[in-house]
């Protein structure tokens, strides 16, 4: 990326004048057409964006489309790790390969709070930017609104991803079978820690990073070597358990997990008893869960884990087959018990 793309490059709207959003930047007027040509033009242009029009025309290969939409109100706006640019990108990319799909394109609506810094804002577009870019994608249409100040909590950020199916499979809970081994790409619960202990001030001997990344590379790679995946999950809001559950719950068949093969890091283990919170239930950002037959099992995790450095992906369970369909966790004292769904709001605003 260029200069203009810098964080520590000056923002493109003249904040001596407007440091701050006011709400006549989403009133349709000059000071709003400022806005969209001086910075997000500015970051995101592309040739389908450049047209300036009240829609994308785009080129598409055949195949089928994969379509999904997501929204981000994550506070804080910027957090160890990421801020909510790259996890709006991230996350819809990577509710895109949760079908197996490559993604191409991306919408971007941001709701501004009237007072959000230009300086701020301007980092977060910077983000996003070198997020798509990350993850070959392109922004090609989007929207500005500004509410009142103390309506907002600064910045809210809806994206929609398209992209396309180049395989036959049908990934999804419906294609879980019994037998089938339950993978998970990497440790759990840094996301979620990473953002309450910079909200709630807790200090550790190092800083909790999130674990904010794009997973449709890792995901592609196991098509293209004929893994037979039957289902995906990221594991965002309410992390494994609750993901591991709907899919439980769909598929109509009981899970078996093994708590101490469930990769969690020391300094997430101690955040969360210092909060009461259970690491199962914390979300991730850059973290899934994968089914596939025992037979592509080894292989699978031997592609993950040849891709990356900083975690480890392992085989945490199996699938039954008995009903009625729950997720049965060994714990490892050596008891089972129930894995079940929070039953209230854990974590408000991480992601």
């Amino acid at each position: 990326m260029g200069d203009t793309l810098n964080f520590n490059a000056a923002c493109p709207i003249p904040i001596g004048q407007y440091p701050r959003i006011q709400l006549a930047h989403g009133g349709g007027g000059k000071l709003m057409h400022n806005l969209v040509e001086g910075m997000f033009l500015k970051a995101f242009g592309n040739e389908t964006l450049d047209a300036r029009h009240d829609s994308a025309v785009l080129n598409m290969p055949p195949g089928r489309l994969a379509f999904t939409t997501d929204s981000y109100v994550v506070r804080p706006l910027i957090f160890p790790g990421g801020d909510i640019g790259s996890m709006s990108v991230f996350g819809t990319v990577n509710d895109l390969a949760m079908s197996g799909a490559k993604p191409l394109y991306l919408s971007a609506a941001f709701i501004l709070e009237e007072g959000l810094s230009m300086e701020t804002l301007w980092q977060i577009v910077c983000s996003m930017r070198a997020a798509a870019d990350r993850c070959g994608v392109q922004i090609v249409t989007g929207d500005t609104k500004v509410v009142d100040k103390g309506k907002g909590d600064g910045l809210f950020i809806n994206t929609a991803g398209i992209g396309v199916m180049e395989h036959a499979l049908l990934i999804g809970p419906a294609s879980v079978r019994a037998g089938d081994a339950i993978l998970i790409s990497g440790d759990l619960g840094r996301h979620g820690m990473a953002v309450m202990s910079v909200r709630q001030g807790l200090g550790f001997e190092a800083t909790l990073q999130s674990d904010c990344a794009p997973v449709a590379a890792p995901v592609l790679e196991l098509l293209a070597a004929g893994i037979e995946i039957h289902c995906l999950r990221d594991l965002t809001r309410g992390g494994l358990a609750s993901a591991l559950n709907e899919i439980a719950q769909t598929a109509r068949l009981r899970m078996l997990i093994e708590e101490k093969l469930i990769p969690v890091r020391e300094d997430v283990h101690a955040a969360c008893e210092m909060l009461g919170l259970d690491p199962l239930l914390v979300a991730c950002e850059g973290r899934f869960v994968a089914f596939v037959p025992p037979k592509d099992a080894g292989r699978a995790l031997a592609i993950l884990n040849g891709r990356q450095t900083d975690t480890a992906a392992v085989c945490i369970g199996e699938v039954g087959s008995q009903t009625p369909p729950m997720v049965v966790l060994r714990t490892v004292m050596g008891p089972s018990r129930i894995l079940d769904m929070a039953s209230g709001e854990q974590l408000p605003r991480i992601c």
